[in-house]
């Protein structure tokens, strides 16, 4: 289990108990389904221990935004998995298989909805600036996910692009869940903004560690397919430091490779694998992710609080950084 064990059964019993109608059932039941596949729910628990960290005396003042921040992210699982077309989510089908795209995006606007009225119910004081932190991070990750798809069809992506791709997609909803909580701590706006470049950093190494794994992951504890961005071509970290890093010969391969069929899977990914080690890309995506690590544990040292309030922070950090799945 990531975080803290006892903040993560506020979420799931809040979860489990979550207000939602029965009817019309093609409408909530697909929502229910979604919060039933749980994940690691780090993102709720990072509102949570935001909160902890500024000495929050009342954690049931803060589960409502919790919860709101795990409605938001699995309305984006909703969505993104409908324009990835991708069919299968935490090893279950996704919403739109289920049932079919239609209900898929109803559902997820709903669930979406959901994450306001949570955002409502924290304390009223709280409520606008609340609102403004949750709806920035919201804009912001529809950037990032259209910056994901512009990439598609582009040849010329370059490092900065892509960090900020995922700064944007992946990130920002880390570091604002963090300054949720410590909104409702009253924390100052300095340490505000100091936890929340925490979450930020820490959520662009922990998607380069996971662009990292993909390729070079054990696939006993991966949980699944290694090698996969490489056969759909997906231009992760590794991809992008290796095409910017290439001589023209090894560049005419990288391309040949690009176009090998989906039959011949393996072989692709070995050979893209050869490219990567004859050019130290293993080496360069793991320097890249540990100074944004690095990064991000500064911006925690830097905040004002007893450095054993930071224990549980630095705990989750350390398991997302150094994970094997």
């Amino acid at each position: 289990m990531f975080g803290n064990p006892i903040f993560a059964e506020k979420i799931s019993t809040a979860l489990t108990h979550a207000d939602l109608p029965s009817s019309p059932e093609n409408l909530y039941q697909p929502i229910k389904y979604i919060l039933s596949l749980a994940g690691k729910r780090i993102r709720p628990q990072l509102v949570i221990l935001g909160a902890d960290l500024f000495g929050c005396l009342d954690m049931d003042e803060v589960v409502p935004a919790s919860v709101a921040i795990e409605y938001f992210h699995n309305f984006t699982l909703i969505h993104d998995d409908i324009m990835d077309k991708a069919p299968l989510r935490r090893g279950q089908a996704t919403v739109h298989q289920k049932w079919n795209e239609d209900v898929a995006i109803l559902s997820g606007d709903a669930l979406l909805i959901k994450a306001y009225e949570q955002l409502a119910k924290c304390p009223a004081v709280f409520v606008p600036i609340l609102l403004k932190a949750f709806n920035k991070v919201a804009l912001e990750v529809c950037e990032g996910q259209q910056m994901d798809m512009d990439f598609e069809s582009r040849e010329d992506v370059t490092e900065e692009e892509y960090v900020n791709m995922i700064r944007l997609k992946t990130s920002v909803l880390l570091g604002g869940a963090l300054e949720l909580g410590a909104i409702i701590s009253n924390a100052s706006d300095e340490d505000r903004f100091k936890l929340y470049n925490f979450g930020v950093n820490l959520g662009i190494a922990f998607q380069l560690q996971d662009d990292i794994l993909d390729a070079f992951g054990d696939p006993d504890t991966f949980g699944k397919q290694v090698g996969g961005d490489i056969i759909v071509n997906k231009k992760t970290i590794l991809h992008i430091l290796l095409k910017q890093g290439l001589d023209r010969e090894d560049l005419e391969l990288f391309d040949a490779v690009l176009s090998l069929p989906l039959s011949e899977s393996n072989s692709k990914v070995e050979q893209m694998k050869m490219l990567y080690g004859k050019y130290d890309i293993l080496q360069k995506a793991n320097a890249l992710k540990e100074l944004y690590t690095q990064h991000a544990y500064a911006s925690l040292d830097d905040i004002n609080v007893e450095e054993s309030r930071k224990e549980d922070l630095r705990s989750l950090a350390d398991r997302l950084m150094y994970r094997a799945r």
